[in-house]
């Protein structure tokens, strides 16, 4: 299959497959993010109405914002049910990847999903897919998985399966990799939200639920961030935001509580990368943010063993979070400094 579109055979084929009902499991990446999400859940709905037998496998559990996603509680979470998850790829005919671009984004479950002789189908954005599914819908210029989704089920003649909530929750995965229009779009993305209003959306209450819904604690965290732990290297227009283990025990940070913080430098003026460090047990991981041309992908694969978008990447490294921002304060005046020779240009 072509990276950029489905080829009219293919179509073809996907058409039958999907309509057959069968045994359906769809996965994405540990750590779900809204996108993900989304993207699984809608496409789930949607199957469900074909009357396949559907299965929502995420790694591990989600942040609590998107517990108002439809079908978000008959997921099952590979982490506390091992047994459930491997069951469920042991006899799935049809394995939906969704959102990832490598079997180790899913942990332990790369192995169930080679093993698995049921048909593969990936639906994913970012760049190099691994080659191990038997279909491929890949995008690099797209939003979001969410955007491909939908795009799947046009080309698939599925969009009249596509009721409010299944709209939402498209709508939530397009909202969230997009920082709400603010970054990653394209021409069609906008065309795709438009179709997903019609449909009788309530974008404004999306908006409500995923961007003013901070929990006090997660505000103070916010404070306490800003004011003790940033630091801005403006002669390199870039800026590191850092936790370490105190301040995750301390704050009893969970899951979801340090989404979006690396933004906020990207709001002081002149700030055009940003990088977030958090110190785990075991890893420092790391998430960087960048305006325009600077090509934080490329940092994240070469010395962090991460990958994710041009402007939006992750990764990780075996180092304390001190270790981890000395090497990052090596890295800026590297990039930036290049970034700048060719800007010049």
């Amino acid at each position: 299959m072509r990276p950029e579109n489905l080829e009219a055979e293919v179509v073809e084929s996907l058409y039958h497959l999907v309509r057959q009902p069968s045994r359906v499991v769809i996965v994405t990446h540990k750590n779900p993010d809204g996108d993900a999400l989304g993207s699984s859940l809608a496409l789930g709905a949607v199957l469900n109405k074909l009357m396949h037998n559907v299965t929502v496998v995420l790694p591990n559990d989600f942040p609590p914002l998107f517990n108002f996603l439809p079908g978000i509680d008959k997921v099952i979470i590979g982490e506390m049910n091992p047994e459930l998850a491997v069951a469920a790829f042991e006899k799935a005919d049809i394995i939906f990847c969704l959102d990832f671009n490598a079997l180790d984004r899913i942990d332990r479950f790369g192995l169930d999903v080679m093993a698995s002789k049921a048909v593969k189908i990936l639906i994913d954005h970012h760049i190099d897919p691994e080659p191990f599914a038997d279909y491929i819908m890949s995008k690099t210029e797209a939003s979001s998985t969410a955007e491909l989704v939908y795009d799947f089920l046009v080309e698939q003649k599925l969009e009249g399966y596509i009721d409010v909530q299944i709209a939402e929750a498209l709508y939530t995965g397009i909202l969230m990799d997009t920082g709400s229009f603010r970054y990653a779009t394209n021409p069609h993305v906008f065309e795709v939200a438009a179709a997903l209003k019609r449909l009788g959306m309530d974008d404004y209450m999306l908006q409500i639920r995923l961007f003013n819904s901070m929990t006090e604690k997660q505000l103070r965290l916010l404070g306490h961030c800003l004011a003790n732990r940033m630091e801005l290297m403006s002669e390199y227009q870039a800026g590191i935001i850092w936790l370490d283990k105190d301040d995750y025990k301390n704050w009893a940070i969970g899951r979801g509580d340090t989404e979006g913080i690396v933004n906020y430098i990207l709001m002081v003026r002149n700030m055009k990368m940003a990088i977030f460090v958090s110190e785990q047990q075991n890893v420092t991981k790391l998430s960087f943010r960048s305006k325009g041309n600077i090509n934080v992908q490329e940092i994240c694969h070469q010395y962090f063993n991460g990958g994710g978008h041009r402007n939006a990447s992750g990764g990780q490294i075996k180092a304390s979070v001190q270790e981890t921002i000395a090497r990052v304060k090596e890295i800026i005046p590297i990039t930036m400094n290049a970034y700048q020779l060719q800007h010049e240009q």
